[in-house]
């Protein structure tokens, strides 16, 4: 029997070699920087104060408030706007407020609704004048998608917005006297919600009013059987002030003994760094302006087919009315300590400030930022030559440029989605729809362009360790531009980009493991890009759907094009160390190495030698 071969350990390469580029001294002493904001952060959690609850107790009348929003539904089921049904919901609005003395202004408008094409919308205003010219607005949407006939959403939160400005009217009022407000009280109601908050967004970017306004309660679908909710966020990177949150949300704990929901820590954050707002309280919160929906439906809005006059709960219609009214009550009183908006991220009952998040992510990426330095230092001294590495980096950006290119050219040409940059609501047909016809139209000119793109880029002979280390430093300075525009633009979107960055930071350290731990780690830096898209998908229902959504929010311009344009560098940066993970990188060729013919050239030359041999065979 043979003695058993000793076993040598394999010898670990050398720090700062280019088997070992990365510096983890550097990157652990960087990272101690993270410290001191983490610290700042847990100092600035704060407690909002919310507004003391109103003198008199609420007077909203839960049984009228049901029955209106039965007789709005089956009355004119159809909504959508542009309908017949739409504008006998505005004639029904207006006679039930003229029932109340309050005479009703009509603001016409036009808006091209996904599916319907360019319709007339009208938003009705109802003011009641008080002591302030400045106002609170209590607004709700009447229209429908066309699918069911909306008893909850939003017949409910209409009725409760007539039974609100009954208090207000010498007619409707039971001791005959009207209460003057504080404040000058606004009851909007709006056409176009159901279609990406149009009538919202018309208000709050051209009616008179706007300037005027320092808060806004948004009633949506407020007789569902499901709990109390709010929803928060606007269509930028900002929040409501935290004092009308806490005070919405106790004057809803006052009436059902409930907190109300409202999305969880990390959703929040992801709403910061990807600002979506299907609600109508999104366009006012982006423009600076505390608003705030009341809810009974979650985040997935459910089926509109079972949404009829029979299954409206009367407790909750009578909860959620007696709590925005008792709100409203609250505002009236106290309105300058809710004044504003800002970022944060609400914990409990109490909140993280935005800006300390926002240095928290500025810090966590410096030590990346310090170790891509080092190494493309690294790669200085040993006199690596980058340059072929930075043209295969060009190559791949060049071609996520053209897919960039032709989905603006499908949109401009009506083969995607295009509109008012607002999102539809995610349950709603066009929503889930997708632009097949487009993207088959697409796939051909794609496919040339990456078949152009990669006829520089094949492996043609071996790569060595230094052309690769050349490969991966280019890459993920690529990705330190990306991050630092990132940070120009919302530095709450780091959030997305991070993982990324220090996963794939260690990628140069693997070059001599297997191929499969190297792509496992690549795989890792997905999940933060992933974020948006697992939103979309979980919270909202969208399920296999949110890819395509996501597309319309770009194509409609809602997802600014900056920020398509920042994808687009990231995706290019991917691309090049996904190549080096797999080994498929190949250093762009020197002109000794490349063909006679440019990619260009030979694919012509190819096309044509095919017709002509195809010729041959036919005459043959």
């Amino acid at each position: 029997m043979a003695p058993p071969r000793a076993r040598f350990p394999r010898r670990r390469a050398r720090r700062g070699s280019v088997e070992r580029p990365v510096d983890a001294r550097l990157l652990r002493a960087a990272g101690l920087l993270v410290a001191l904001p983490l610290l700042v952060a847990a100092f600035t959690v704060a407690r909002p104060a919310g507004l003391p609850a109103p003198a008199l107790p609420p007077v909203f009348d839960q049984k009228t408030a049901l029955q209106l929003a039965g007789d709005l539904a089956l009355r004119y089921a159809d909504r959508s706007p542009g309908s017949q049904g739409a504008l006998g919901a505005a004639g029904w609005f207006t006679d039930q407020m003229r029932l109340y003395g309050f005479p009703t202004e009509e603001n016409v408008f036009t808006a091209d609704v996904p599916g319907r094409g360019r319709v007339q919308l009208r938003n009705l205003v109802v003011v009641v004048t008080g002591d302030s010219p400045q106002a609170i607005v209590v607004l709700a949407h009447r229209d429908t998608s066309g699918v069911g006939v909306g008893a909850n959403d939003n017949a409910s939160g209409t009725a409760a917005l007539v039974e609100l400005a009954r208090a207000y009217s010498t007619i409707g009022a039971r001791t005959g006297l009207r209460a003057r407000p504080a404040h000058t009280l606004i009851f909007l109601s709006t056409d176009g919600g159901s279609y990406g908050a149009l009538g919202a967004e018309r208000f709050a970017s051209s009616s008179p009013y706007r300037r005027r306004v320092l808060a806004v309660v948004n009633l949506d679908a407020i007789a569902g059987h499901g709990a109390p909710r709010l929803e928060l966020a606007g269509d930028e990177p900002r929040s409501p002030a935290a004092a009308l949150v806490r005070t919405a949300a106790a004057r809803v704990l006052d009436e059902t003994g409930e907190e109300p929901g409202r999305p969880g820590a990390l959703w929040q954050l992801v709403d910061l760094g990807f600002p979506f707002a299907p609600r109508e309280q999104g366009p006012f919160v982006a423009r600076g302006i505390p608003a705030v929906t009341l809810t009974t439906l979650g985040e997935r809005r459910g089926h509109a087919f079972a949404d009829t006059a029979g299954r409206l709960s009367a407790r909750r219609i009578g909860q959620l009315g007696r709590s925005a009214e008792s709100l409203l009550g609250s505002l009236d009183a106290g309105l300058e300590l809710a004044q504003g908006t800002s970022s944060y991220v609400y914990l409990d009952r109490r909140i993280v400030r935005g800006w300390a998040l926002e240095l928290v992510l500025l810090t966590a990426l410096l030590p990346f930022l310090a170790a891509t330095v080092d190494l493309f230092a690294l790669c200085r001294r040993r006199r690596l030559r980058l340059g072929p590495a930075f043209r295969a980096q060009r190559s791949r950006l060049a071609f996520w440029a053209w897919a960039g290119l032709l989905v603006w050219t499908g949109t401009a040409v009506g083969l995607f989605r295009d509109g008012p940059a607002r999102p539809l609501p995610p349950d709603a047909a066009a929503a889930s729809t997708w632009p097949l016809a487009g993207l088959i139209v697409l796939a051909l000119p794609l496919a040339a362009g990456w078949l152009l793109s990669r006829e520089r880029l094949l492996p043609r002979r071996p790569v060595s360790v230094e052309e690769r280390l050349a490969g991966y430093t280019v890459a993920l300075l690529g990705l330190a531009v990306v991050a630092l525009l990132v940070v120009a633009t919302n530095p709450f979107a780091l959030v997305f980009v991070l993982p990324s960055l220090y996963a794939w930071l260690w990628l140069p350290q693997l070059h001599g493991r297997a191929a499969w731990t190297r792509t496992a780690l690549f795989a890792a830096g997905f999940a933060g890009p992933l974020l948006p898209l697992l939103s979309l998908a979980g919270r909202y229902g969208l399920g296999l759907d949110a890819p395509a959504y996501l597309l319309s929010l770009v194509t409609t311009g809602y997802v600014p094009w900056l920020a398509t344009v920042i994808a687009l560098a990231w995706a290019a940066a991917a691309g090049q160390l996904g190549a080096l993970a797999v080994g498929r990188y190949a250093p762009y060729p020197d002109e000794a190495e490349r063909p006679p013919r440019g990619p260009f050239r030979e694919a012509v030359r190819r096309t044509v030698l095919a017709v002509r041999r195809h010729r041959r065979a036919t005459r043959g």
